[in-house]
C-alpha cells in the first residue's frame, strides 16, 4: 500500500506543497504490534508509479516489494521541479562546473528538514524501527549523491545508503573533502554502482568514483561498488538494480 500526503520545506519552497509517499508492508495493517526498518529515497515521484514519474518510467518499488515480501517502509519525497530546484536542493555544496554554472547548494537544509521534520513525523505517525541501524538512505544521480552525502555527514541517522549513479562528477573536490572530513562508522554499509553506458557521459566520472571508493574503503566502511554490464542513466536501468543493492545492504 502507497499512501500520498502532501508536504512543505518552508527553507526551500515556503508554503508551495509537494507529494509525499510512503509504502507500508502488506503485513502492516495485520500486525499490529510489528515495527519497520525505514528507508528514505528521493526524487519520489519517481519511486513508485509511472504516471507520477518525470519520464513515464518508476523504479517500480511498489512492485517489487510486493513480489518479494520485504518487511520496509519507504519513504519518498517528491523533488523540486521549477527551474534549477532538483539541482539546487540535491547539491550537498556549493560549486561552478561547465555543465551547471555557478549552484549554490542547499542539500544541507534539505537533509536537515528530512532528520528534523519529516524523521520524527514518520516514527511518530507510524509503527517504525527509529534507530540507526533500521534508518536507510537512497536515491539516484543527484539523489544518489545526496543518499552519499547521507551516509556521510549524517551517519549517526543513517546505517545503510543506495548510491546508484552518483553525480559525483558535479564538484569531485569538495564532494572528496566532505566524504574525508566525515565521521563514518565502521558498521556502514554503502552500495554504489555506475553504468556501463554512463560511465563516461562526464569527464571527471570513472576518477571520481575511483577516488570516492578508495577513500570509503580507508574508512573501513562495508563497500558494494559494481559497474553495471549495460547500465544507463534511467528509471529502467535503476529499477533492475533493486534485488542487487536490496541484498548488499542485507534488507
Amino acid at each position: 500500500m502507497v499512501i500520498k500526503w502532501n508536504v512543505t520545506i518552508p527553507k526551500l519552497t515556503g508554503e508551495k506543497t509537494r507529494c509525499a509517499y510512503i509504502y507500508l508492508p502488506d503485513s502492516y495493517d495485520k500486525e499490529k504490534d510489528k515495527r519497520y526498518p525505514v528507508m528514505y529515497m528521493f526524487d519520489g515521484h519517481n519511486v513508485f508509479f509511472d504516471e507520477d514519474a518525470t519520464f513515464g518510467k518508476s523504479w517500480g518499488m511498489n512492485k517489487f516489494m510486493q513480489e518479494s515480501g520485504k518487511e520496509l517502509i519507504i519513504v519518498g519525497v517528491e523533488c523540486n521541479h521549477e527551474g534549477n530546484g532538483r539541482i539546487i536542493e540535491y547539491s550537498p555544496m556549493t560549486y561552478e562546473n561547465a555543465t551547471m554554472g555557478k549552484v549554490k547548494g542547499k542539500g544541507g537544509v534539505y537533509m536537515n528538514w528530512l532528520v528534523k521534520t519529516l524523521k520524527p513525523y514518520i516514527d511518530a505517525t507510524y509503527r517504525t524501527l527509529p534507530d540507526r541501524m533500521n534508518t536507510i538512505i537512497a536515491g539516484s544521480s543527484m539523489g544518489g549523491l545526496m543518499a552519499l552525502y547521507g551516509a556521510a555527514v549524517f551517519n549517526h541517522v543513517f546505517q545503510r545508503a543506495a548510491c546508484l549513479s552518483p553525480s559525483l562528477w558535479v564538484a569531485p573536490g569538495p564532494v572528496l573533502e566532505m566524504v574525508a572530513r566525515a565521521k563514518i562508522k565502521n558498521d556502514t554499509c554503502i552500495y554504489l554502482d555506475y553504468g556501463s553506458l554512463e560511465m563516461f557521459n562526464h569527464a571527471a566520472n570513472a576518477e571520481s568514483l575511483i577516488s570516492t571508493c578508495h577513500l570509503l574503503l580507508t574508512k573501513r566502511v562495508n563497500l558494494a561498488f559494481r559497474i553495471v554490464p549495460g547500465g544507463t542513466h534511467s528509471e529502467a536501468s535503476w529499477e533492475q538494480q533493486i534485488p542487487i543493492f536490496m541484498e548488499c545492504l542485507g534488507l
